[in-house]
């Protein structure tokens, strides 16, 4: 028998060779493809080819945790948890990439572990922030409050985080929330609108006589930031304070609607406790208005007039009630009397014009009379200006009212009202190209809004 001229090691080297280079070559081939991908910010390509990589090449173990980071950024949060999961360890990215992707599932408990566990490892502002957003959905506010201010001894310019700090301290402790909101403030401008009515509110606060009734003025003014959360906690801790405030009550049944629940049952309890409070029964009137019982709207707001019958606000709701119920006439006198009550205040004036103008009727007369009004106290206020440019409109004369509304429009190009009344210009003068131009504008920049609804719907009528 002939020998082989290769020993047997060798021959098992060259079949191992044959074998294994392919899959080696294959493996850092993937590598290759996914960091290709990732920088064309192709996230799911590189997350797949992590794996398959990781599947290749076993003591890769870093390429788990590459395919993980990977997913993550792609927004598939499952496969990016089951990536980390087969990674014996994890870096910093890793740990804020796996807490992050639990929390965005809903998974809070596994959420608050791997912050925990990446902050002992990593001493970040980052798992703070995680931290603080996980109690923040249980709201446990002491427990946020804490992980806030952990968070901004590491990260101290983080404007959002002092505002955050500075929202829940008006709650937990108002007297140090001005600090954290002013610094917010001081370091970003955005903040300084809400700031300033955060701050007013603080300030008022103080001067009120007792602290249940301080709180209903933070929580107001919480609702009045759009934080309706934790407007609702200040409207409950004032009620944990005194369980007779009336006010207190009325307030936690607007903060429920405004989070997508009923709150009448609090709306009654105020009523029980207070039937003279004007608040109660201007909260009760917004209820009914929603519900679409303009009826009993109607009703609350004679009673607030009643109370207060030199409230020039009243009237206005009891107008717009009437308007609601097609009581025309009777809304116009309301109308009136708020102006009366308040000659010198634009608004009623301006309410007065838009009625007018909305509803076709006593323009001439009445309405392009109050616009002109209205003007003559606020000469440089969009609204007013636009309900002089309607009232043109409505009366008539087109070119005054395109020159007026353009006029708006060059005070402030994203006051969406004045582009509809334009286009209703453009389109009672026969320029439908402008008409058209002034709605697809309206639509495309305000995307699910009212005034972005409305211009869908008169293209379709216009333009079909």
């Amino acid at each position: 028998m002939q020998k082989s001229k290769w020993p047997i090691p060798a021959i098992l080297a060259a079949v191992l060779a044959a074998i294994i280079l392919p899959v080696l070559a294959t493996g850092y081939a993937e590598i290759r493809k996914a960091e290709t991908a990732l920088t064309a910010e192709d996230y799911g390509t590189a997350a797949a080819s992590y794996v398959r990589a990781a599947e290749l090449l076993p003591w890769r173990d870093d390429l788990w945790e590459k395919a993980g980071i990977a997913a993550s950024r792609q927004d598939s949060f499952l496969n990016a948890i089951a990536y980390f999961e087969r990674a014996p360890e994890l870096s910093q990215e890793g740990w804020l990439a796996l807490g992050y992707c639990y929390y965005v599932t809903g998974e809070m408990d596994s959420a608050q572990h791997a912050f925990e566990e990446g902050l002992s490892l990593y001493p970040a502002a980052g798992f703070h922030e995680g931290l603080a957003l996980v109690h923040r959905y249980r709201q446990d506010w002491p427990a946020e409050r804490a992980a806030l201010q952990d968070q901004v001894q590491v990260d101290v310019s983080n404007a959002y985080a002092h505002y955050r700090l500075g929202l829940l301290l008006a709650v937990l402790d108002p007297e140090q929330a001005l600090t954290e909101l002013m610094l917010a403030s001081s370091l970003d401008p955005l903040f300084d609108p809400a700031v300033q009515t955060l701050r007013s509110a603080l300030n008022l606060s103080a001067t009120q006589p007792d602290p249940s009734r301080q709180m209903v003025t933070i929580g107001r003014a919480l609702g009045l930031v759009q934080d309706w959360t934790l407007s609702r906690a200040a409207f409950e801790k004032a009620i944990e304070i005194d369980a007779e405030n009336a006010e207190a009550w009325a307030w936690l049944g607007e903060a429920k609607q405004q989070l997508g629940q009923d709150g009448r049952v609090e709306l009654d309890r105020a009523l029980m406790l207070n039937r003279q409070s004007v608040i109660v029964r201007a909260l009760r009137g917004l209820y009914w208005n929603r519900q679409g019982k303009y009826s009993r709207a109607l009703a609350e707001y004679l009673l607030a007039a009643g109370i207060e019958p030199e409230n020039p606000a009243w009237q206005a709701s009891i107008a717009e009630s009437y308007t609601r119920l097609g009581d025309l006439e009777s809304a116009l006198a309301a109308y009136q009397h708020a102006a009366e009550l308040a000659p010198d205040e634009p608004t009623y004036w301006r309410l007065l014009a838009v009625f007018c103008a909305e509803n076709g009727t006593w323009v001439e007369e009445i309405g392009l009379p109050a616009a002109q009004k209205a003007v003559e106290f606020a000469p440089d206020d969009v609204s007013t200006l636009d309900a002089l440019g309607w009232s043109y409109l409505s009366s008539g004369r087109y070119y005054t009212a395109e020159q007026t509304l353009l006029d708006v429009i060059a005070r402030d190009s994203n006051y969406f009202p004045a582009h509809l009344h334009l286009a209703m210009t453009y389109l009672a003068q026969g320029k439908h190209t402008d008409a058209f131009n002034e709605l697809v504008f309206v639509r495309d920049a305000d995307v699910g809004r009212t005034n972005g609804q409305l211009a869908i719907q008169m293209l379709k009528q216009y333009f079909p």
